[in-house]
């Protein structure tokens, strides 16, 4: 019993003393001596009994990084060493203690305290150095105190507003976008406003639709909007992003089909998917080669047309982009054409009948043009027909209403002569009714 007792009070007199060893080395660094506070501290840390309870660490990361804080200490390279220590240790204790319950002691709670700041200092001084992931790496770490401060309630505000900007910024610079997704979305939430912040929205508004998460796209592009009413930026709307964001062709098409994946029927978003083919088949360039996937390409653009033209019967825009395109396609045809008129000509023999070849040929061509022609007809009747409906009709609408009567009229014209080349006068006599009926509409417009 006696050597029971004796243990029980061995073990008593141990605890008693390490209580004071804590203590001790609390009282030093309290008096802000520092570097011997630490010196106390790496003494004792090679005690298991001293490192077997939670405090211990909680008490290394106080005194590391307020000794990291110290004038003597900041701003050199000791100080981040000193800081990262002292990080290591916080996060040894909160293995230890999961209530974390002496962050709330009013000497421990400045550990805390320090660490937050001297990341936060670290992190600041490398985002002026444009030092992206350095900077980021502190100021993520800066963070993690930030919210166990405001957790506790060791700060007073809900959000540290200073902190989330810089981590979003730096976060964003150093590729680490999904980060500063969540930095800038705090802020967003909280409808921080005013001068320096109208970016935060712009890049949740980009970074949501890159992710075809529209619903936040949405959110975010209202709240910039409500902060922000001067800013056009946020009166755009997905078609806009989706031709926007891209730089070349494949892209602008892919983006456009996302929207398309939920909004099939969207008017704007088929009409500019059609814009967008209508540029690459018909390049300004006539001698640019076409995509090897013209065709497919052309039946997309014709069915995106066809989409918006559904979605809003009454604009002309898509009618007159097909009937455009089919002209454009008919003029390539037709200089094939004409380019074999001329070659038969230069080769006719007086007295000799062209070849069978060369009018099979002639006949294929003016089949091929006739066909085209045909498909630009119904669009520029539609186009005719919308413009006839308008009360008024601007300087725009008449140019436009006017150049699909004039092209009307030319395949009208087209489709006589092939009428008389065959001496169907029945035909021949239709299609020249057609053609004036249009000819006396253009000289009234």
């Amino acid at each position: 019993m006696k050597k029971i007792m004796l243990i029980i009070a061995t073990s008593f007199v141990a605890t008693t003393l390490f209580a004071q060893k804590y203590e001790a080395i609390r009282n030093t660094a309290l008096l802000q001596q520092f570097q011997k506070a630490k010196d106390d501290l790496d003494k004792a840390m090679t005690n298991e009994k001293f490192t077997s309870k939670a405090e211990a660490f909680i008490l290394k990361a106080y005194v590391y990084a307020s000794l990291a804080m110290d004038q003597s200490k900041k701003d050199t390279p000791e100080a981040s060493t000193l800081l990262n220590e002292a990080d290591a240790a916080f996060n040894k204790y909160k293995t230890m203690d999961a209530s974390l319950a002496l962050v709330t002691d009013q000497v421990y709670q400045n550990g805390a305290v320090n660490l937050y700041s001297g990341f936060y200092t670290l992190g600041y001084n490398d985002y002026k150095n444009k030092k992206w992931s350095e900077g980021y790496d502190y100021l993520k770490k800066a963070m993690s105190y930030s919210d166990l401060l405001i957790d506790k309630k060791l700060l007073s505000s809900p959000i540290d507003t200073n902190l989330l900007i810089l981590a979003g910024i730096t976060a964003k610079n150093a590729k680490q976008k999904d980060d500063a997704a969540q930095y800038y979305g705090k802020l967003a939430d909280n409808k921080i406003g005013g001068d320096g912040f109208e970016s935060v929205y712009r890049f949740l508004v980009n970074y949501y639709f890159t992710k075809n998460d529209y619903a936040a796209f949405e959110k975010f592009k209202t709240l910039g909007g409500q902060l922000y009413p001067k800013s056009e930026f946020f009166n755009y709307d997905k078609v806009d992003f989706a031709v926007g964001l891209q730089d070349n062709f494949e892209g602008k098409l892919n983006a456009i089909e996302k929207v398309l994946a939920t909004e099939p029927n969207n008017f704007k978003a088929n009409q500019v998917l059609g814009e967008i083919i209508y540029d690459t088949l018909n390049p300004r360039d006539e001698t640019a080669p076409l995509p090897s996937n013209a065709d497919v390409l052309e039946q997309k653009m014709i069915t995106a047309f066809q989409k918006s033209s559904a979605a809003n019967p009454d604009n002309e825009l898509p009618y007159l982009y097909m009937g455009d395109h089919y002209i454009s396609k008919a003029a390539k045809a037709g200089k094939e054409r004409e380019t074999h008129q001329a070659d038969m000509k230069s080769r006719a023999k007086p007295g000799k009948p062209d070849s069978k070849e060369d009018v099979a040929k002639r006949d294929a061509l003016d089949k091929k043009y006739g066909d085209i022609l045909e498909q630009a007809k119904s669009p520029y009747e539609k186009v005719a027909a919308l413009y006839a409906k308008k009360a008024t009709l601007d300087l725009k609408d008449k140019q436009q209403y006017k150049k699909a009567v004039g092209y009307l009229a030319d395949i009208a014209a087209f489709k006589k002569a092939m009428a008389n080349k065959v001496k169907n006068t029945t035909e021949a006599a239709k299609y020249a009714a057609e053609e004036k009926k249009w000819n006396d509409l253009w000289e009234t417009l």
